[in-house]
């Protein structure tokens, strides 16, 4: 049976890739339907990428659905300088033909979650908590319905890459992160630490266009278009790519080792806003909320993520 999910999102050409791979798996992954948050670009952006890449997958039944357009306390931080102004630069997709939904994502996330047999229904944030925390907020239930909470967010050992201290997705709303945290459900982190590992070098780049589909095509443009910040920063061979590891945590775990631990955000400090402080060794003593991912077979995440590339058109 296929794990069913909702995929929450601010499609970032990392995001589009990891919609792509989800949608490119129906027997294990189960797309109930995928939110759009403010994050990489505003809210209405983010709602049209996510559409774009519905349709470039050729999966058209899945509902996309608008949340929040902005931080629960904070004023928007944007990253178009690593993404570009759309949020999706390189690939030239059409406009989306497909709707938006008229549902507020907040409210579609609640009510999926109430009518759903409890423990069925997976959460997959690959931007900024703030759709999820306001569901927590406003539903509170629903803690206890989740299977589980897969997120990309949050550094340890890598720290941080929008500040010294802070991984992107969390530092933009660390309240909601907080939240989220702290709501009792399972939650895994697939954070920068393992992100750093799975690499998008000219040799995977080059064999994910070779497939010669439209799918291929445009994840190659996509990372080739996003690398550019990452490879100057960094010096490396290749770019981080970041979301889809939490689609590949969920299609082949074994890809992947860390370990249950505490997870604490900080949101009082302006140095170090929006860290994820994870008690990797057990020090604390606090009560473990997290299992924390710290490394990845890059090898084996490419070999899956091409191979299911070339299932798409």
């Amino acid at each position: 049976m296929s794990r069913k999910i909702i995929i929450d999102t601010d499609p970032g050409q990392d995001d589009a890739v990891a919609i792509l791979l989800a949608l490119a798996s129906p027997e294990e992954l189960d797309v109930l339907g995928i939110v759009a948050v403010a994050g990489n670009v505003g809210l209405a952006q983010n709602a049209i990428n996510a559409r774009k890449v519905v349709e470039l997958s050729g999966r058209t039944d899945i509902p996309v659905y608008a949340g929040c357009s902005r931080p629960m306390r904070r004023h928007l931080v944007t990253a178009e300088h690593v993404h570009g102004e759309t949020g999706l630069n390189g690939p030239d997709l059409p406009d989306p033909v497909i709707p938006l939904q008229a549902q507020h994502g907040v409210d579609y996330i609640i009510e999926t979650l109430m009518n759903a047999e409890p423990k069925t229904i997976t959460l997959c944030t690959l931007g900024p908590l703030t759709n999820i925390a306001m569901a927590l907020v406003k539903q509170p239930a629903i803690a206890e319905r989740i299977q589980e909470i897969v997120m990309m967010g949050g550094a340890y050992f890598e720290v941080g890459n929008i500040t010294p201290a802070a991984e992107f997705n969390i530092y933009v709303d660390p309240e909601a992160a907080d939240v989220v945290m702290r709501c009792g459900a399972p939650i895994t982190v697939l954070s920068l630490d393992v992100t750093h590992m799975i690499q998008s070098t000219p040799a995977r780049l080059k064999a994910i266009k070779a497939l010669g589909n439209q799918s291929g095509e445009a994840v190659h443009a996509m990372l080739t278009f996003s690398e550019t910040f990452d490879l100057e920063k960094y010096g490396w061979d290749g770019a981080p790519l970041h979301d889809p590891t939490v689609i590949a945590y969920l299609l082949q775990p074994e890809l992947f080792e860390g370990r249950h631990c505490n997870v604490t955000i900080e949101t009082a400090s302006e140095l170090t806003m929006g860290m994820t402080v994870a008690d990797f060794w057990h020090v604390t003593g606090r009560s473990y909320n997290a299992t924390w991912i710290r490394t990845g077979d890059a090898d084996g995440f490419y070999a899956l993520l091409t191979e299911r590339l070339a299932r798409l058109p």
